[in-house]
């Protein structure tokens, strides 16, 4: 079975990172009055930033379900699992930790926004839950791969039932996982979908990757089925729904952000899978390697966590384009700047964890 590298995933990786930080800069910071539905250049970027989440969220799925199954081949999969756990924890924790209100708090100021869910929460759960899916069908991983393709089926089919879904008797900080009637950014239906279509690349990869003709086939079909998706995906649905006559395809059809997305991000795949020799650049997968840091660190300084002073408080929606293009160039170089100068890396933060784990369970026996 394959050991192979995937480069093309770091570079996907930094693709969607700095597409979210140039996303938050510009949304937070552009005057509104030329936020114009009208103009094509606002419409193309709009519509590109809306590829995204969608594009972290699946490349998360296929990254770290492809280490997963090769853990099982190298005989290395409780480590593998063990630290999947406890990389999904930490993400959470640092999910809510960027919404502390520190300053608030200290003055006796409370109230339940902090525990709001958005990216982090959503992906650390998901890949708590692929651990818990792949340790149920540990015997076969193509009893996972089909697994994984069906809940993401279902999950985007399944969208309009959930889609304004309210849950007042449920307590806030589980009810914000599944709606978003507090103020959730994100929730983990229906983006725990994205997640398992990775995960169920990432057999496929894992699989066939060895093969001699398997780089043009998947490029082909990645390409092949976006194009479906954009173009193809809601006629569909309503041919379900005139054949089966469920109303849920044509609710599906009408409101089809999800499969047009999917279809967004395997055509970005197959581009970057493609030209995978020539992307293959150190900064490239520096970056992608740093995702983490990244996020953190421009979170901070748009939003202004702990302290609630950042850009979003000190200019607000104040910029005119070319202020907003060119401050969003700069704010990019200085996050990966201080990313890759000053901030710890991943593995750093796990050791600690590891080491913070290790101490309550002696303490605790």
């Amino acid at each position: 079975m394959s050991t192979k590298r995937l480069y093309f995933i770091d570079a996907v990786r930094a693709f969607a990172i700095l597409m979210m930080l140039q996303g938050h800069f510009i949304d937070t910071l552009l005057d509104v009055s030329y936020r114009d539905q009208n103009n094509t250049a606002f419409k193309i970027w709009e519509y590109f930033r809306g590829i995204t989440a969608p594009t972290f969220f699946t490349i998360s799925g296929l990254i770290f379900s492809y280490l997963l199954i090769r853990a099982k081949q190298s005989g290395s999969i409780k480590t593998r699992m063990h630290k999947g756990l406890m990389r999904g924890l930490m993400l959470i924790g640092i999910g809510y930790l960027l919404r502390v209100p520190l300053f608030e708090w200290l003055f006796g100021k409370f109230n339940s926004y902090f525990l709001v869910i958005d990216v982090l929460q959503c992906i650390g759960l998901s890949l708590i839950l692929i651990v818990l899916i792949y340790k149920l069908t540990f015997k076969k991983t193509l009893y996972f791969s089909v697994l994984m393709f069906l809940l993401g089926i279902t999950i985007f089919t399944t969208e309009p039932l959930y889609r304004y879904l309210e849950l007042p008797e449920v307590p806030v900080v589980f009810s914000n996982y599944l709606s978003k009637a507090n103020g959730s950014i994100f929730t983990i239906i229906p983006w725990f979908g994205y997640v398992a279509f990775g995960a169920f690349i990432s057999t496929l990869f894992y699989r066939y990757v060895e093969r001699p003709k398997f780089k043009m086939t998947i490029v082909s079909g990645f390409f092949i089925f976006g194009i479906a998706l954009i173009f193809g995906s809601s006629e569909l649905l309503m041919k379900f729904y005139y054949a089966f006559d469920i109303v849920l395809f044509k609710d599906v059809a009408y409101y089809n952000y999800l499969f047009t997305r999917l279809g967004n991000v395997l055509i970005l795949f197959s581009l970057f899978y493609l030209l995978e020799t020539y992307i293959k650049q150190p900064l490239i997968l520096r970056i992608g390697q740093k995702t983490l840091s990244i996020y953190v660190i421009h979170f901070i300084i748009i939003y202004g966590s702990f302290t609630g002073i950042g850009l979003h408080q000190i200019i607000g929606k104040t910029l005119l384009p070319w202020q907003a293009i060119v401050g969003a160039i700069i704010f990019l170089s200085v996050v990966c700047f201080i990313s890759f100068h000053y901030a710890k890396t991943n593995v750093f933060v796990y050791n600690k964890l590891q080491l913070f784990w290790d101490k309550i369970k002696k303490y605790t026996r």
